[in-house]
């Protein structure tokens, strides 16, 4: 398994700006072959993705898809739309969707549908709100990841994102928490199917160059998912560089 390090913009760069983010981004991390990259744009981005991306290292993507796939949803972007634009990733499930637009999980897992139905891999959110004793939160994690267990594993990448570490003022989760939970999360995944164990387990939340590489170092982690540190193209491309610890270059 490649190690998986991936960036959203959120509501942040205008088409305008993202075509400067992409052109000093990209000659940034064209060195790097043994890891994969993504960048998350906000819609109307996409389309700069494609044109700036297209034959580089770097994969694109979107933050959000509704669960049809044509009609009456005004305003909505739907998976076809989004295969169009040449997205291989597809978030679905933020904490933010979850907290701003009361998405539920059965929300999720129909967007999931969606997002494979089109050929796209979907980043699944998950995450608890509070910072909860260990087995309250793999109760929480368990429930989120149940209605996954139907889907493509080989087109699913989970992202752990706990709600109380996301954010301005927060910080990252602690190593060993971070280690612990990526345990839980990849026993469950392991349960759905054989193809679980394949399933890449990314860490988001407040993640910076200075912690990168401690969490890169617990073997449960796969890769990182970067958040506002990442609007500086110069800081996401120290956090991509970060070396490979032993037990991933092992996998």
């Amino acid at each position: 398994m490649s190690l998986l390090i991936g960036a959203s913009s959120k509501m942040n760069l205008t088409s305008t700006q993202a075509a400067a983010y992409l052109d000093a981004l990209r000659p940034m991390v064209a060195d790097l072959a043994d890891r994969d990259l993504f960048i998350l744009l906000p819609f109307t981005s996409i389309w700069v993705a494609r044109d700036r991306l297209t034959g580089s290292n770097i994969r694109w993507g979107a933050q959000d898809v509704h669960p049809d796939d044509a009609g009456a949803h005004t305003g909505d972007v739907s998976a076809p739309m989004l295969a169009d634009l040449g997205c291989t990733y597809v978030e679905a499930g933020h904490h933010e969707r979850r907290r701003d637009h009361g998405e539920t999980d059965e929300l999720v897992a129909a967007k999931v549908a969606a997002i494979q139905r089109w050929g796209m891999t979907a980043i699944v959110c998950v995450g608890e709100e509070l910072h909860d004793p260990f087995e309250r939160v793999v109760e929480v994690l368990a429930a989120q990841l149940r209605l996954l267990n139907a889907f493509d594993l080989r087109r699913l990448v989970i992202a752990y994102e706990p709600a109380w570490a996301i954010g301005v003022g927060a910080t990252a989760a602690p190593v060993e928490w971070v280690r612990q939970v990526h345990t839980a999360i990849r026993a469950q995944l392991a349960r759905s199917g054989p193809d679980g164990d394949a399933v890449p387990i990314l860490y988001g939340g407040s993640v910076d160059v200075a912690g990168a590489g401690a969490l890169l170092s617990q073997p449960g982690v796969d890769g990182l998912f970067v958040g506002r540190q990442a609007l500086d193209p110069r800081v996401f491309a120290a956090i991509a560089h970060t070396p490979i610890h032993e037990t991933h270059a092992a996998r």
